[in-house]
């Protein structure tokens, strides 16, 4: 390549990580890049909820458009921000190694949730997690919240909030993980598809970057990163921002098992599927959980989420 690789970027600090650690895998194979960054919607709306201005895709538009327009070569993302419907032209070209999917629970005196008093207040963004809290400590509420890592954890300090949830992931990747009060095991609260796992974005026809971005490419974390997505995909465009969905695959070896959580907003009724099988036959896999899925009215529940 004639020049260096131009990466976009949101301006976070970690996407900035995210986009520093892809910036420095390339430099390892001899490809030399630089960073963009690029301001998102998602990230200039901070003072009301995504679901109210279009949804998780809106930290990605601005970087999909400049990467259309050719300005930048390549983006980095958290893979669980990216919305199941690639548009077409785009792909997810690499992905790099998974870090801990779970997530954190937050309180600035290390109360576990669990002792929390009724009626105190739990703050996240995310459906799924809102729901799966709701369906273990009823007695709680929870209420958005938004922000980057800092500005959820100071809104947890200052009282705003009982406490946080945030991904592990995240907090393992700025040094923050002696924030964390305790884990949810991923029996209590299912990760969201693609949590801890941070994916490399390109134009289909960039033959180019999709080689490099595949040569950096953590293949077992691409083997469950796409058993995930294409169970997402397998709802087609039912989902929005108020959808409340966990998808979670594992490899061992080379057998997958796929387990999936979709519940109504509210978190009054929720559909657990599960299965295992062999990375050759993910189809197969995929196929038969969500259609253990569909057969308990799984669409019903998307359907009550789009318009809640």
């Amino acid at each position: 390549m004639t020049r260096p690789l131009h990466i976009g970027t949101r301006g976070s600090k970690l996407a900035l990580w995210q986009a520093s650690t892809v910036r420095d895998r390339l430099e390892k194979i001899g490809v030399a890049s630089e960073i963009h960054v690029i301001s998102t919607t998602g990230d200039r709306r901070q003072d009301v909820p995504l679901s109210a201005i279009g949804g998780k895709g809106l930290f990605i538009k601005e970087i999909e458009e400049a990467l259309r327009a050719g300005e930048i070569d390549l983006a980095v993302h958290s893979l669980k921000d990216v919305p199941s419907i690639v548009p077409e032209g785009f792909c997810l070209a690499g992905y790099l190694e998974r870090a801990d999917a779970r997530d954190a629970w937050i309180h600035p005196e290390n109360i576990p949730v669990a002792r929390l008093e009724r009626g105190a207040v739990i703050g996240t963004s995310s459906p799924r997690r809102r729901a799966q809290i709701r369906a273990l400590f009823p007695h709680l509420e929870v209420r958005d919240i938004r922000g980057n890592v800092d500005t959820r954890i100071s809104k947890a300090r200052d009282g705003s909030y009982a406490g946080v949830i945030l991904a592990a992931a995240g907090l393992e990747r700025l040094g923050r993980i002696s924030d964390a009060t305790s884990f949810f095991g991923t029996d209590e609260i299912l990760p969201a598809a693609g949590q801890g796992i941070v994916t490399i974005e390109t134009m289909s026809e960039r033959d180019d970057v999709r080689r490099v971005a595949a040569s950096i490419t953590h293949e077992p974390t691409a083997t469950v990163a796409r058993c995930e997505r294409g169970l997402l995909e397998r709802f087609d465009d039912r989902m929005d921002c108020h959808t409340s969905i966990a998808a979670h695959a594992t490899l061992s070896d080379s057998r997958l098992e796929l387990r999936v959580f979709v519940s109504d907003p509210a978190g009054s009724r929720a559909i657990r599927a599960a299965a295992s099988g062999t990375t050759s036959g993910m189809d197969v896999l995929i196929t038969e959980v969500a259609n253990r899925l569909f057969d308990q009215g799984a669409l019903e529940l998307i359907q009550t989420g789009a318009t809640a």
